[in-house]
């Protein structure tokens, strides 16, 4: 099949660290926008950006832009979109998506517009009245904002944060793909000693190891994808035996996490050990405040309670200034830690070397970041 436009959408502020992951994957045509990644590829880099990526959330074939403002625009320009090029005769393609700003904007009205056009569609190429839609599901999403339209075919299924590893998590769960975002940024190399005293589940640290280790987030597994009629098994088989040749085995990496509830420590350790990463992670049961800075050089990220859900904002302002005191500046030491509080660093203690801009769900965080040694001034 010849090269598909693709979308991948993303958390808000990790669009470039995406986009250029899609280019070091091979991508040649790419470009970031607000939330999400615009991309064109084959079927070997589809395949390729569902089970490598670590910072998208999906990756959908774009079917069709345009402007609408009625249902009648809506229908007559889904109409005229080949869909008979993804969807088979007994395909099933459910519709979901969302609307924004629009003037079409109740969902449902949207997503029966959407569909019975699908159908119509399909009728005239297929000559049939009748869809079954017994066989692989081919979700179709679309988007509204501001009157714009797009449609896409969603090849990912599961939303590509769902790894494998993680079925159960702690009360307040950091997203995969933020996790990842937050490790990129703190540059994890093979031989990278990697720390987080508030571990929680674990993602930090599986993350950090699946990163030091080159290990595709997505080795493990299944995507809608890889049932789509059109597409190749050759394709999934390439690009899995491609992403288990290119794992680094026997790295000097170690990651090492604390946390004050034993339950935490367990579903990490449990946690990495479904990933794969068991051997280079390390967890027990221990508070914060008990932290001291360990020799040589190292890069701790860490993710502590918000005060939103978990603890108050006093405690986890609390928390905020006992970080301060235990993670002392030095060469080789680097801090890289999140936080929505508008006032973190007068708690903390000392200003960022630098922020940037995150969001945790919907929450909007900046990540601080501590490198530079008072003494040096680098």
């Amino acid at each position: 099949m010849k090269n598909i436009n693709l979308i991948a959408p993303c958390l808000f502020g990790v669009e470039g660290i995406a986009a250029d992951e899609f280019r070091r994957m091979g991508f040649e045509s790419v470009s970031a926008e607000d939330g999400r990644v615009r991309l064109v590829g084959d079927e070997n880099l589809l395949a390729r950006a569902n089970i490598c990526s670590r910072f998208a959330e999906r990756i959908l074939i774009n079917m069709g832009e345009f402007h609408a403002e009625t249902f009648t625009e809506l229908f007559d320009n889904v109409r005229r979109l080949p869909w008979e090029d993804f969807i088979a005769k007994t395909d099933a393609f459910p519709v979901t998506g969302s609307s924004l700003s629009s003037a079409l904007h109740s969902i449902p009205d949207c997503q029966s517009i959407i569909k019975k056009a699908v159908v119509e569609r399909l009728k005239e190429k297929y000559g049939i009245s009748w869809f079954e839609e017994t066989g692989p599901e081919n979700r179709i999403r679309f988007s509204i904002r501001k009157d714009h339209v797009t449609v896409m075919i969603d090849t990912s299924g599961e939303g590509l944060h769902k790894r494998g590893y993680r079925r159960h998590s702690n009360d307040a769960p950091l997203k995969e793909t933020l996790g990842a975002a937050m490790c990129d940024t703190a540059r994890i190399f093979p031989d990278t000693q990697f720390f987080d005293p508030m571990c929680g589940s674990g993602t930090l640290l599986i993350e950090s190891a699946l990163m030091a280790t080159n290990t595709a987030p997505g080795l493990q597994r299944a995507f809608s994808a890889e049932r789509f009629s059109w597409m190749s098994r050759k394709a999934w088989q390439e690009e899995r035996t491609r992403a288990m040749d290119l794992v680094r085995h026997g790295v000097d990496f170690c990651a090492t996490g604390w946390d004050i509830d034993p339950a935490a420590v367990e579903l990490t350790l449990a946690n990495a050990k479904k990933a794969g990463v068991a051997k280079y992670v390390r967890a027990s049961v221990g508070d914060v405040a008990d932290f001291s800075v360990p020799e040589g050089r190292f890069t701790l990220v860490t993710n502590p309670p918000y005060g939103e859900r978990l603890l108050d904002i006093r405690a986890a302002e609390k928390i905020y200034q006992t970080m301060g005191e235990r993670f002392e500046s030095g060469s080789g030491r680097k801090y890289f830690i999140i936080s929505p509080h508008d006032e973190f660093e007068k708690h903390f203690g000392r200003p960022a070397d630098k922020r940037r801009k995150l969001y945790n769900g919907m929450i909007k965080c900046q990540l601080f970041m501590y490198f530079k040694n008072p003494i040096e001034g680098k």
